[in-house]
């Protein structure tokens, strides 16, 4: 049966539940929550993503940005490099995005003259392993906001990228921690300046949270297992070399409560004789 648009009941019904999917995601409401008044480190911001009430995506971190620019020299002719180095701000505006295998979150602040991206996907590696990691990272910044950039020349905004980004590789269904700082090279589109993005005192998680503003199982980057392996290894030598000493000793005395025991044979030999 065909109705007067010329479709069946079966399309219609498969259209209909098209639109009801669709709809469905479009009301699939996700929100940014800044939650940097919970960290006792001024240098460190908290936000999340929330997806109808839950936490989807939650970073927490301390970021410090280098970015080059242009000034004019004082001849009028030439151009100088200057740095502009700022943090990020605590009181940032959020917004995100989360789906099963790729997220994203969005930090902007000073009226969108800055905004980082940071982009998350997860897949399977070898084995079957599945994990997430940051693909991309975007920061886009304007040279005429002039509280960090001070005179510079031809002044506009710039986005600067990462290229073929796999960074922060984790173990899916874990936060990825790491006090070290993490260090990423961005080129910018402004005559392909090189950005440096750092962040320290990590803690992110962009998939599987299963608690509402709790982080999973941490999983702890390399460095700070080196750093912590350094820092227990002279403990670890210093009881080993302890028990030797100490099982040297045993054995000594042991030694010597045997020998004390045992009858002396006289070292002199005319002694023999009288035996």
């Amino acid at each position: 049966m065909r109705g007067r648009l010329g479709f069946s009941t079966t399309e219609s019904a498969r259209l209909l539940l098209f639109g009801v999917l669709a709809l469905s995601v479009v009301l699939a409401e996700q929100e940014g929550e800044n939650l940097s008044g919970l960290s006792t480190n001024p240098d460190k911001a908290i936000f999340a993503v929330r997806e109808n009430g839950t936490t989807c995506l939650m970073v927490e971190f301390a970021v410090r940005f280098l970015v080059p620019y242009d000034v004019l020299a004082l001849n009028g002719i030439d151009l100088i490099t200057e740095q502009a180095a700022f943090t990020l701000p605590r009181g940032a505006e959020i917004e995100g995005v989360c789906a099963r295998t790729e997220s994203e979150i969005h930090i902007s602040w000073k009226n969108k003259a800055y905004t980082l991206r940071i982009y998350f996907t997860k897949e399977f590696r070898e084995k079957g392993v599945e994990v997430w990691k940051i693909s991309k990272v975007q920061f886009v910044y304007d040279t005429s906001e002039t509280s960090h950039f001070i005179n510079a020349y031809n002044p506009g905004k710039h986005t600067a990228s990462t290229h073929r980004l796999s960074a922060l590789v984790t173990p899916a269904g874990r936060s990825y921690v790491c006090t070290a700082q993490q260090t990423l090279t961005l080129i910018s589109s402004d005559h392909q300046k090189g950005i440096t993005v750092s962040m320290y005192d990590i803690q992110i998680q962009p998939f599987d949270i299963a608690s509402d503003f709790v982080f999973s199982e941490p999983y702890k980057c390399i460095t700070d297992q080196r750093e912590r392996l350094e820092e227990t290894l002279p403990l670890i030598l210093g009881f080993i070399l302890g028990l030797v000493i100490v099982i040297t000793l045993t054995v000594y005395h042991f030694h010597l409560k045997l020998t004390a025991s045992q009858p002396q044979l006289p070292r002199d030999r005319s002694m023999y004789k009288n035996m």
